[in-house]
């Protein structure tokens, strides 16, 4: 009643679906990291001195700053520390994108661009993928637009776009070059656009904690970008964005890069593993760059994707359907634990051999 009319009709982003703590659920519907946070970051915490938590926390989560700057080889003043990537991504609508401006992202990819495009009455054209998903950057500068979003690898399809489109189509566009890195950390090689900050002033790239490092709980997202869009950025941030606990876990977490190696290198061993059994019960399953894979059901097993799905969360163990265009018949499966990667498998294969009368798709 009170709300905004647009707020009032439009269509909220839905997550995937978070079972209660205490169930015993396999869950590989939401991208999580499936290997607990680093040990440091428990010893961080035990050395927390609670009393500090009456005072506010670092306005500009100086401390996390510096260390991202260490790391990644960049000025402080290039990064910016966000309550999760979500905040950083409303942050770009109320910063850059005036009521009535157009952004231009290919479809399909991530729906929260979407839902924010809304709130802030920000134009949407999406751009159709190529039959293979692959992006199409020559129809994105086609589109008039004050900014292009790619998340790169791209969600849900997992697919890369190299660095060298990106710079090429950095240089060859006006608006402002969005590069969602939320999944980076999966892909082989070097494959983050982060090496053209300083070369490309219209470039802004955001990456999170949540998914390489084990901390969706935290709520800590971070952007790359030249000194003039962050100084936006800050301006455009709440006063205290990110707690005081948040900073020292993402401090502490950053810091330790051998467990970080050692985590993202057994998810990308999984990745590969768990792709090949899945081919090999008849799924089509694309190569992926990210902590997920995106599957087709086997053709004439007479299961869909939606009726695979309700048949797993029933036994408790949770992947993605999205009843989108060019995605309806499709699932997208986290990578597990091997243990967990192993119990999916042998559902799947139970449900494909099972005869057709006890498979029978639900009306989709």
């Amino acid at each position: 009643m009170y709300a905004k009319a647009h707020i009032h009709s439009m269509a909220p982003y839905i997550p995937g679906f978070q079972p209660e703590a205490e169930q015993q659920v396999i869950k590989l519907n939401s991208n999580e990291n499936p290997y607990p946070p680093s040990p440091d970051v428990r010893k961080a915490l035990a050395g927390f001195d609670y009393a500090l938590l009456r005072r506010y926390p670092n306005a500009t989560a100086e401390p996390v700053r510096e260390v991202l700057a260490e790391i990644y080889g960049v000025n402080r003043n290039q990064v910016f520390c966000g309550n999760g990537s979500d905040e950083i991504i409303s942050l770009l609508f109320k910063a850059f994108l005036e009521e009535g401006s157009t952004i231009a992202l290919p479809y399909p990819t991530y729906s929260l661009y979407r839902t924010a495009a809304d709130i802030h009455r920000v134009h949407c054209e999406f751009v159709p993928t190529r039959d293979d998903f692959s992006i199409d950057t020559e129809a994105l500068l086609a589109v008039p637009s004050q900014a292009i979003i790619l998340v790169n690898p791209n969600a849900p399809t997992g697919l890369l776009v190299s660095v060298d489109v990106i710079e090429e189509l950095a240089g060859r566009y006006n608006g402002l070059l969005i590069v969602d890195e939320a999944y980076i950390d999966f892909a082989d090689g070097e494959a983050s656009a982060l090496r053209l900050i300083g070369r490309c002033p219209n470039l802004l790239i955001l990456r999170t904690l949540s998914k390489s490092y084990s901390l969706c709980g935290i709520r800590f997202g971070y952007a790359f970008a030249d000194e003039a869009l962050i100084e936006a950025l800050d301006k455009c941030k709440d006063s205290y964005n990110v707690s005081m606990l948040t900073q020292t876990i993402a401090a502490a977490a950053l810091r330790d890069r051998s467990y970080f190696d050692e985590t993202v290198g057994r998810i990308r061993a999984s990745r590969g593993s768990l792709g090949g059994s899945l081919r090999r019960l008849g799924f089509a399953v694309p190569d992926s760059e990210t902590n997920f894979l995106l599957c087709t059901p086997p053709a004439g097993s007479g299961l869909s994707a939606r009726r695979i799905t309700e048949w797993l969360a029933e036994r408790h163990v949770y992947i993605r359907h999205f009843d989108s265009p060019l995605l309806e018949d499709k699932i997208r499966i986290s990578i597990g634990t091997e243990e967990e990667n192993s119990k999916l498998l042998t559902l799947l294969e139970d449900l494909l051999n099972r005869p057709e009368d006890e498979t029978v798709p639900s009306g989709d």
